[in-house]
């Protein structure tokens, strides 16, 4: 991107349990002035109402622009369209599994297919467990394809206090791999006395 473009990244969330994870991604990067780009798939918006009290709407209010599931023409389903990349957050196995075989047949898995073709970065947040040997070899084909699986597990090295501690420390560092600090990640650090 050249020094005058904003920075802008593409959000998608599809229908797999954990729909707070991509909500507090649209809120920490509304904060921080980053141009978001939403596609949230009509299971994502289901999943929404068996997991908070929020609309489908109050979703799509928190990023610049959302694009509809089905808009095959949007901005984002070209590759002259600069971005950072996208996350698709959280990500379920049909989508993950759609984006492996190249079918796009919805403009989450176009915009994902764009993404991997121009090189950009693709982050996968996975929410499913356990893992069957067929989810693995799609990870290791995505892997290969140039994608970031990057399942969302918690980290306790930050002695979270809460529910959302531990959010924003997933969503923090799914960030990291764009090189955007949102400042709401707690880093590692090694005690001066444990120094030896």
């Amino acid at each position: 991107m050249s020094s005058g473009d904003r920075q802008r990244i593409i959000i998608g969330i599809s229908g797999a349990s954990g729909v707070v994870y991509g909500v507090r991604m649209l809120e920490v990067l509304k904060r921080a002035g980053v141009e978001t780009h939403l596609v949230m798939s009509k299971a994502a918006e289901m999943t929404l109402g068996y997991e908070s009290d929020l609309k489908a709407k109050d979703v799509r209010d928190l990023a610049t622009i959302a694009h509809p599931i089905t808009d095959i023409g949007a901005s984002i389903s070209s590759g002259s369209f600069h971005t950072l990349g996208m996350v698709v957050i959280p990500c379920s196995i049909r989508t993950m599994s759609e984006i492996a075989t190249g079918v796009t047949s919805s403009l989450m898995s176009r915009a994902a297919d764009v993404v991997l073709k121009e090189r950009r970065r693709l982050v996968l947040a996975v929410r499913e467990t356990p893992l069957h040997s067929g989810h693995l070899r799609t990870m290791l084909q995505l892997s290969d394809m140039g994608a970031v699986i990057s399942p969302l597990m918690p980290a306790f090295y930050n002695k979270p206090q809460s529910l959302d501690d531990i959010i924003n420390h997933s969503v923090g560092r799914i960030l990291d791999l764009f090189g955007l600090d949102a400042g709401i990640v707690k880093r590692w650090k090694i005690d001066d006395d444990a120094k030896s």
